[in-house]
């Protein structure tokens, strides 16, 4: 198995490139913020051949070099429908204009070919498989990635910007709320295995056990007590 990633642009949006191996087809989750010269080079770099852009959320962090990707290899991206609109109108994810200067680095808009992502879906692509989980509370249209466990590795699980290290996605932005991030928080990531592998939308790797040992938002929906601190810090949008 093969996972390359590397934070891109100004929110730091962690990229993934996952591949069966060196020299094989591959997905890309979530290609953000000045992305595409670092998909570029992780292609180039590990002989990949993408299939598929597939996203975690709509926030303009994660999606704004998926038009440049998708059309430079003709490939389609994935995306969940309450997220969509936000791919052609970004500042409305965020409740205010994200401003010109950043706006005149991103290509706005859709790709040729958008498919949708829907709770339970089991996408097989270049060789992998991947479960989708609807996990709104950070946006509505929020949704995770999981990939079995094999005899080599642990299962691996994207959380996109429901779970970090230490903390959770933000919640006061158009689409958030913090009952429903609750709600995903105890009905996604809870039933993992502790072993599980964490790789979220910012900031560096983590596990399930260590999540449920020591981030507060986590610990307090296990034990059923509520949410822990209730403003998360803000990582990304």
């Amino acid at each position: 198995m093969l996972i390359a990633g590397f934070p891109a642009g100004a929110w730091g949006t962690n990229c993934y490139l996952v591949a069966p191996a060196a020299g094989e087809e591959c997905v890309i989750i979530d290609p953000g913020h000045q992305a595409a010269e670092g998909v570029e080079e992780a292609l180039k770099k590990h002989r990949l051949k993408p299939v598929a852009v597939i996203l975690t959320h709509g926030h303009i962090d994660h999606v704004a070099s998926v038009v440049p990707v998708c059309g430079a290899h003709d490939v389609p991206a994935w995306i969940h429908p309450e997220d969509r609109y936000m791919m052609t109108d970004p500042s409305m994810g965020l409740g205010r204009s994200i401003g010109m200067p950043l706006m005149g680095e991103i290509t706005v808009g859709e790709p040729d070919d958008v498919r949708v992502l829907t709770d339970g879906t089991r996408l097989e692509l270049a060789g992998l498989e991947l479960s989708v989980a609807h996990a709104p509370g950070h946006t509505k249209g929020s949704v995770t990635f999981q990939m079995p466990e094999t005899a080599e590795i642990p299962s691996v699980f994207f959380s996109g910007d429901l779970l970090f290290a230490g903390s959770i996605g933000r919640t006061d932005l158009p689409g958030g709320d913090m009952a429903e991030m609750l709600d995903s928080l105890a009905r996604v990531c809870l039933p993992l295995d502790d072993s599980t592998v964490v790789l979220s939308g910012h900031g560096p790797q983590t596990t399930i056990g260590q999540e449920r040992a020591t981030n507060p938002y986590l610990r307090e929906v296990a034990a059923g007590q509520g949410a822990g601190p209730q403003t998360p810090p803000r990582r990304g949008m």
